[in-house]
């Protein structure tokens, strides 16, 4: 599926003891970009709110595979798959910018839940819709490119 790629700049607050970022910062990064992605799409929290949910992080695995500091610019990639009842996979890879070394990568777990009862239910067809869209057009313009 089609990558969605941003940068951002890492801050001094976000550092640990040892003077890297610290882990639980990337966890923040990755919500970050998936919420910029969603908007990218035509789906900011008050479109969620019309649809009557919201996303929320189920389940997170992070490798972490090189350390970054303050000043960093980090350009992060995420990608769907996996798109269908409940639940959404999302990929990520981080890297500093210009560099192809990975520094992080992770995988989120991401379930449609009410906003009432937060209990899980099936990813509205808008946002299944939008996204194909999205997916069809990257096809269609890379098409044009060979």
């Amino acid at each position: 599926m089609e990558k969605f790629v941003t940068d951002i700049r890492v801050r001094h607050y976000e550092m640990d003891a040892l003077g890297h970022v610290n882990n639980a910062s990337y966890q923040h990064y990755l919500e970050d970009v998936g919420i910029q992605h969603s908007e990218h799409l035509g789906f900011s929290l008050n479109r969620y709110r019309e649809l009557g949910g919201y996303f929320i992080m189920r389940r997170v695995t992070i490798d972490y595979l090189r350390p970054a500091v303050a000043g960093d610019i980090l350009a992060i990639t995420t990608w769907l798959e996996k798109l269908r009842g409940t639940r959404v996979t999302r990929h990520y890879e981080i890297r500093k910018k210009g560099e192809t070394d990975l520094v992080v990568t992770a995988e989120v777990l991401w379930v449609w839940v009410d906003a009432v009862t937060m209990r899980p239910k099936a990813i509205p067809k808008e946002f299944v819709a939008a996204y194909e869209q999205y997916q069809q057009a990257v096809i269609e313009s890379n098409g044009d490119k060979m």
